[in-house]
């Protein structure tokens, strides 16, 4: 079965040596030279994938994945020259599902892409584990001075309105819908995303960090969304 992929790149020359490697591999890829352009020929060429370049005119791939993220539920790779780890936790923070250097063989990232292919499947935000806000229940969730609205999509915490991304605000319904429960990170993983947890992933326990800061949970002992080692994390209903 060929997969659709759009490479993000500039370098005309490394974007066609690659392109060719994977064709020949029965994967079909589209090239978009530069950042700007790029968030409106990823939506408007529906890829399986998203090969993600850092350093593009126009707009860096940094900015590109944290605009996609929220209306692409395929997974972004980031395959860039930078070799820091500052980049690989900020592309995986902001949404990316791998982080692979241009120095790597060819076969090597013919491999890592093909395993995020297989391990996705495209679904809805949150549909997989819990009802996607919206759809089988319209009700509020209420937990102390929390209340999630699932129609709205507004939070609001001690009378002010929380803002959440799209994917913050999916992970926070997800966790409250299971209120009083542990959810592994394979859980959390296959529900907004729909791929599987390799045990390296470090993407679930980046977004649950930032969830916690924008509620006012304690980054040391949290109390609000508690971690239950080597289980995963328990949204707690008594802690609003």
């Amino acid at each position: 079965m060929s997969h659709r992929i759009v490479f993000v790149e500039d370098d005309p020359e490394l974007a066609g040596l690659i392109s060719d490697f994977l064709s020949r591999h029965d994967l079909d890829v589209q090239i978009e030279p530069r950042g700007d352009t790029a968030l409106a020929t990823i939506l408007a060429a529906k890829p399986d994938l998203v090969l993600l370049d850092i350093m593009l005119p126009g707009k860096d791939g940094l900015s590109v994945c944290r605009e996609l993220r929220p209306q692409f539920n395929g997974p972004i790779v980031m395959l860039t020259s930078l070799d820091s780890d500052m980049n690989q936790i900020l592309g995986l923070e902001l949404g990316a599902n791998d982080y692979i250097l241009k120095t790597t063989p060819p076969p090597v990232l013919l491999a890592r892409l093909r395993a995020q292919l297989r391990d996705y499947r495209p679904s809805a935000p949150a549909e997989a584990a819990a009802p996607a806000p919206g759809k089988g229940t319209m009700q509020k969730l209420l937990f102390g001075q929390l209340a999630i609205d699932p129609v709205s999509r507004d939070v609001m915490l001690d009378d002010e309105l929380i803002t959440l991304s799209t994917a913050d605000f999916d992970l926070l319904w997800l966790l409250a819908s299971h209120a009083g429960e542990i959810l592994s990170r394979e859980t959390l993983l296959k529900a907004l995303r729909g791929v599987s947890y390799d045990g390296l992933d470090r993407s679930v326990d980046v977004a649950i960090s930032r969830l916690r800061k924008k509620l006012g949970d304690n980054p040391t002992e949290p109390f609000r969304i508690k971690t239950v080692r080597n289980k995963g994390y328990l949204f707690s209903p008594s802690g609003w």
